[in-house]
């Protein structure tokens, strides 16, 4: 099999993918067997020229080595064989009781999918509802502003991401990624997410996805079960011996995933009690800002604005303010998407953003945040979840007491006024909006940052600090205030039987990542423990 790399398709070019390979071997179409899209990104930095840049598996019906012979020198073409299948070595200690995954975001999921086909029948618990109950929650939150606390964008199947942009995107690299994209795929996702550069699924799509892992992992011998929460674990000289749920059910186990989300804030203060280990760490906040989809496109493809081929277009946008050593940045940009309320505490208003898989909302929004350390909130490991629980509150305060949130257009924010409502576009969340100034819930050297970002951030793309563009305030619950303190075989540091995992322990940033924690805290489990 060949692997080329850098293969460069105009945005106009018609021709099937299998004959310009052909062509780029130098070899007639009926030589080329197959090809498979390993990687497929835009390249919109030339707008009158824009091209899709290709990485590609090709099987022949000739030798490879015949092929690459009349390459000779080229770089992009190279012979690759296929992956060895992971030989996993099972472990020898003995459990008295299956392991516990409680939480069923991306990290619990496939961390109970894996032990469930390893064998060990988990018990996933979930303090919020299943995806179907939960969707309904959702929506007559944003309809009526009649909050479930243990049912909303952050607590119930599938986790916060389940109500997100569906981005799969992560920096982390990691032979396993392929296998969770396989696991997605096969439960419902679309197939590109294998090979597109920024692939995405949709929160439509990621509910039907969630539902069929549950299927699995009960299919296999493992239990799932909602509206049950954590709430006390039983330790016995450092190692951990049961857990208690809603209050009165003991569950005896010496193994338990952690996999609680970045904002389950009565665990941490539970856990933080039982002194497990956990430090303070960085996060950001700051507010969702929302453009019409067609300036975005347009202001980076140009006259390709709108191309069928190119889908609406997204943005990622940094600003370093060196003097004052702070970052402002975009944050889970959601091209077609929409602003929605993601509260999970009575009053406090927090915002997020969410798309459906075919984006066509005809709006774009983003989160512009800035960096919070621990230095900025206080010295106890806890303070960072005040710090957020303070500006949420003053947000739902400023948005009328009722779940609205406050918005402003970027020139009164800029200029230090509110009240404005001649809009680009208005804010898409729901239940409603009050006009404000976000500088009442904002902390100031958030929005000191802010104001300085935008017009940077307008420079380096046409439109976004246009005067009418709305600021919807507040985005808080951008990653864990907090870390669960784990080692190399991720393991608690001192509570034995204890897997911190997922973005709630602090070492993932999205769906993949923490996906891939899950499985690999999993298999770490699986090489030591007997099913």
């Amino acid at each position: 099999m060949l692997k080329i790399s850098n293969f460069r398709i105009p945005l106009t070019e018609e021709t099937p993918l299998a004959y310009l390979v052909a062509r780029r071997l130098r070899l007639a179409p009926e030589q080329v067997s197959q090809v498979n899209i390993i990687r497929r990104a835009i390249d919109a930095r030339r707008k009158h020229s824009i091209t899709f840049v290709y990485t590609l598996a090709v099987e022949l019906l000739i030798p490879p080595g015949q092929a690459l012979s009349r390459l000779a020198g080229d770089k992009d073409v190279v012979l690759i064989t296929p992956a060895a299948a992971e030989d996993i070595v099972f472990g020898a200690i003995p459990l008295n009781n299956r392991p516990v995954v409680v939480g069923s975001g991306p990290a619990g999921l496939f961390a109970a999918l894996m032990l469930a086909r390893y064998g060990y029948k988990p018990l996933l618990i979930e303090r919020g509802r299943d995806v179907e109950r939960r969707a309904r929650d959702i929506a007559d939150f944003w309809r009526t502003g009649q909050l479930a606390e243990n049912s909303n964008v952050q607590f119930g199947e599938g986790g916060a991401g389940t109500f997100s942009d569906g981005k799969l995107t992560t920096r982390v690299t990691d032979p396993r990624m392929a296998a969770v994209l396989d696991i997605m795929i096969t439960a419902g996702a679309p197939a590109e997410i294998k090979y597109l550069h920024k692939p995405h699924i949709g929160t439509d799509k990621l509910r039907q996805v969630v539902r069929n892992i549950r299927t699995e992992i009960i299919k296999l011998g493992g239990d799932v079960e909602f509206e049950a929460c954590l709430t006390g674990i039983a330790t016995k000289a450092g190692q951990l011996t049961g857990i208690t749920v809603n209050g009165s059910r003991h569950i005896p186990c010496e193994i338990l995933f952690l996999a609680i989300g970045h904002s389950a804030r009565d665990t941490y203060q539970m856990l933080h009690e039982h002194q497990v280990a956990m430090a303070a760490k960085p996060f950001a906040i700051g507010v969702r800002i929302e453009h019409p989809q067609e300036l975005i496109d347009t202001a980076q493809y140009g006259v390709a604005a709108g191309h069928p081929r190119l889908g609406p277009a997204d943005y990622a946008l940094v600003y370093q303010d060196k003097a004052a050593g702070r970052a402002a940045y975009s944050f889970c940009m959601c091209p077609g998407g929409l602003v929605v309320a993601a509260a999970s505490e009575a009053g406090g208003v927090v915002t997020n953003g969410m798309s459906l898989y075919k984006r066509d909302s005809g709006l774009a929004n983003s989160a512009v945040a800035v960096t919070v350390n621990p230095a900025d909130y206080g010295p106890n490991v806890l303070d960072g979840i005040e710090f957020q629980r303070r500006y949420e509150r003053l947000a739902f305060a400023l948005g009328g007491n009722n779940y609205n949130a406050p918005v402003q257009t970027v020139g009164d924010f800029l200029t230090g006024k509110s009240g404005s409502a001649q809009y680009l576009a208005a804010s898409s969340y729901r239940p409603g909006t009050t006009p404000a100034d976000l500088r009442q819930c904002l902390p100031g050297f958030v929005a000191t940052t802010l104001a300085k970002a935008l017009p940077d951030f307008g420079r380096k793309l046409r439109g976004f600090d246009h005067r009418q563009a709305v600021l919807t305030g507040v985005e808080t619950r951008t990653s864990a205030p907090v870390r669960l303190v784990r080692g190399p075989d991720f393991v608690s540091i001192n509570t034995t039987g204890v897997y911190p995992i997922g973005e709630g322990a602090g070492y993932a940033g999205g769906i993949m990542s923490a996906a891939l924690d899950g499985v690999n805290a999993a298999i770490s489990f699986v090489q030591v423990y007997k099913a």
